[in-house]
């Protein structure tokens, strides 16, 4: 008998009772699962849902704003917006080659530059692709003539930059461009979007918060095709606030002026003293208020007009512009060009000496022309130092030593400095250097300050690793501490660093962080946001060696020995005394570098003025007759506090400031045109 025939026949009946208990089981959970599902759909996650399909009939667009105007100190304006006529083409047509023919040669303008616009990876998929600005009435009014030719084709007004000073502090205040991938990344939590203009350089760039206002959105409502069939809401674009500089315009013209009349000057002439002729040249000029750190005027030469940037710059002018003989005029001179400073450096040694006690006022050095390094052996560099000029005053004091810029003086002090490590420490002219502000950045907003260097054994070990064949020795010898003492070896300072070391001295110690903006005001001519003065650290010294070194910057100018004596004869002293120093940097091969710096009116100073001039010979003939100028206009123009309140709009000038024009204003009523796939918010030229 089977295993099968032994069961009893009650078994199988249970055992089919329990496969159905099973299956239903199995159905239920189906049913109650298929139930939590649909819970789930149509009540838990229906808002979701909701909300993806708001998303596909609706369109949001965002309009720029019109960015805030910039102004010097007496609410002149230096950069403004013109309303100009764009062009537009829709996204459902840049695949038609023979469209964007005609539309190249209509406007003028290289097929390639409609090709790469419409082609940008910075283009709204939403939103038609501008190709050209600021295109001519009679183009508009000829496309709209012959819709046939120009589908997709629309104008709208827009703002552009416009600068009514022409080249006047042109690196100062920067310029706009589109924004650019890496931009639009960081800044998409901001905001920004695809085809916004930013700040790329100088005013533009730092001051980006303020200008570039806050979007406008307009919420579209479209079809499944993507066409705009209505306009559920719409928030205008808010301006940009106005940003007030402590510049101010006169005096930053006669500053620009100044430099480039006595570069253009000096341009080809023959310099006996160093065989050579003068080509090349540029320059830089700083005006600073010695009280507070504002900077009332930064020249840089050459210079350019940054209209060049606007509406998008071309290949043949950016290279134009980047490929002159004398250099980039882009780059801002006053802030990012490095000079060996040479005798301007002196007041850094001239300070140590005293604040150490090295020496005292009334010390004495012999100057026979020229300073033997003691026990100076082969190979440890200059054993033997003469002045620059052949001169020997003999036994002189520290402000004679300043005045006629003796250098056998400060040799002596940078060797005493050298021989007693022990009792002054090894770095205490380069300590004293870092209390004024060299070696390091001034602070001032503006993009693209450079650093600066003070010559000293770290950095020459530095330069060794680094640069082994351009430095094969890392030892700091002698003729390295001499060279550091009257501002030659590695040393390299910006104009800026100097002029704020040197009103650090002539306000009695305190150094500001240089203010480049005064303060922000808003459309209505309300201040929103001043920028008060900002005090980094003080050198302190006595009011005895204070005077000495006072004594000897006005010996410069007023004493028959002085370097720039000179420079300043007929210059009113009596009425409007000034103190200064002249800087001859050698630098291998060329001319040196020439530099001026003076402060007034004394007794209590209220400017500083440096200007320098790349490889322009003496700085009693180069850059002295330029501060001289600058002085000349400071005398007769008072430069008062800065203005906030409305900007002063030339007549005639187009700019929204003044008609209340908005950037996204279309050119007439006409309803938003539909596209295909794409969304216009501007009046379409094939409406005719």
């Amino acid at each position: 008998m089977s295993f099968f025939e032994n069961q009893k026949p009650g078994a199988t009946a249970l055992s089919e009772r329990r496969r159905i208990r099973a299956i239903g089981f199995a159905v239920m959970s189906l049913f109650v699962a298929l139930i939590a599902r649909l819970y789930s759909l149509q009540v838990l996650q229906s808002p979701t849902y909701r909300s993806l399909a708001n998303q596909n009939q609706v369109r949001v667009i965002t309009t720029s704003p019109p960015r805030g105007l910039i102004v010097d100190r007496n609410e002149n304006l230096l950069v403004g917006n013109q309303v100009v006529e764009s062009v537009t083409i829709s996204q459902a047509d840049i695949s038609q080659p023979a469209l964007l023919a005609r539309l190249a040669n209509e406007l003028g303008v290289p097929l390639s530059q409609i090709k790469a616009s419409v082609s940008s990876s910075q283009n709204s998929p939403y939103a038609p692709i501008p190709v050209a600005f600021n295109v001519s009435k009679d183009k508009i009014i000829y496309m709209r003539e012959h819709s046939a030719l120009f589908p997709g084709v629309s104008a709208q007004l827009t703002t552009q930059r416009v600068y009514p000073e022409n080249s006047t502090a042109a690196q100062v205040l920067g310029y706009v461009s589109q924004i650019s991938q890496s931009e639009l990344a960081r800044g998409a939590t901001q905001g920004y979007q695809a085809g916004d203009q930013v700040g790329q350089a100088g005013v533009e760039a730092s001051y980006e918060p303020y200008l570039r206002g806050v979007p406008g959105k307009t919420t579209l409502q479209v079809n499944y095709a993507g066409q705009v069939v209505g306009t559920l809401s719409k928030v205008p674009a808010k301006p940009g606030d106005n940003v007030v500089l402590t510049l101010d315009l006169g005096l930053q013209t006669a500053a620009q002026n100044a430099v480039a009349s006595e570069i253009a000057h000096l341009t080809n002439t023959y310099d006996p003293v160093f065989h050579k002729y003068f080509t090349n040249l540029t320059g830089a000029a700083i005006v600073e208020d010695v009280q507070t750190g504002q900077v009332l005027a930064m020249a840089s030469y050459p210079s350019y007009d940054p209209s060049v940037w606007v509406g998008g710059i071309s290949q043949a002018a950016y290279n134009q512009i980047t490929s002159t003989a004398s250099g980039d005029p882009s780059l801002n001179r006053a802030i990012d060009g490095l000079y060996t400073p040479g005798s301007t450096f002196k007041l850094a040694t001239a300070s140590a000496a005293l604040v150490n006690g090295l020496i005292t006022p009334y010390s004495y050095i012999n100057d026979t022309g020229s300073f033997n390094v003691p026990n100076c052996k082969p190979g440890s560099g200059l054993c033997s130092f003469h002045n620059a000029g052949g001169e020997r005053l003999g036994p002189i004091d520290l402000s004679t030593a300043i005045s006629a810029s003796d250098d056998v003086f400060f040799y002596n002090l940078g060797y005493d400095f050298y021989a007693n490590p022990a009792k002054y420490g090894n770095t205490p002219i380069q300590t004293m250097a870092a209390r004024y502000g060299f070696g390091s950045q001034t602070g001032i907003n503006l993009p693209g300050e450079a650093t600066g260097l003070v010559d000293s054994p770290a950095l020459r070990a530095m330069l060794h690793k680094k640069y082994p064949q351009a430095y094969p020795y890392d030892t700091w010898y002698t003729a390295d501490q001499i060279e550091m003492a009257f501002g030659q070896g590695e040393t390299e300072v910006t104009p800026l660093q100097l002029a704020n070391a040197y009103a650090t001295f002539a306000n009695g110690g305190t150094r500001y962080v240089p203010q480049i903006a005064a303060g922000i005001v808003n459309q209505q001519g309300k201040l929103i946001k001043k920028f008060p003065p900002q005090v980094v650290t003080h050198v302190t010294m006595s009011a005895l060696d204070h005077a000495t070194i006072l004594s000897g910057f006005q010996g410069v100018i007023s004493n028959k020995i002085g370097t720039a004596y000179g420079s300043f004869l007929g210059f009113p002293l009596s009425s409007y005394p000034l103190a200064g120093k002249t800087g001859t940097a050698s630098v291998a091969g060329l001319e040196p570098d020439s530099w001026f710096v003076a402060f007034g009116p004394l007794p209590t100073p209220q400017y500083v003025v440096v200007v320098v001039i790349d490889h322009g010979g003496y700085g009693a003939s180069a850059a002295a007759p330029v501060v001289r100028s600058i002085f000349d206009y400071l005398r007769q123009h008072k430069i008062g506090p800065a203005q906030f309140s409305q900007p002063h709009i030339p007549a005639g000038a187009t700019t929204y400031a003044r008609y209340g024009v908005s950037a996204t204003t279309p050119t007439t009523a006409a309803p938003p045109t539909t596209t295909s796939g794409s969304v216009s918010t501007q009046t379409s030229l094939a409406k005719g």
